[in-house]
């Protein structure tokens, strides 16, 4: 077990930041459309309502 929490832990969280780091650093060689950020308003969706289940509605009775 001593092995595990001395060399195979912190060499998983090391691997685990650099991953990361390589995930974010990638937005630099995305097209610049791709490289902002998503929106937080749909645009252009109108969004539907999804019909209730009648068993939901029984439930409470």
């Amino acid at each position: 077990m001593a092995i595990f929490r001395q060399y195979i832990a912190p060499l998983l969280a090391v691997l685990v930041f650099f991953f990361a780091l390589v995930a974010v650093s990638a937005r630099i060689f995305l097209p610049s459309d791709m490289a902002a950020p998503a929106p937080i308003e749909e645009i252009g969706v109108s969004a539907q309502p999804t019909p209730a289940l009648p068993a939901l509605h029984n439930s409470a009775s």
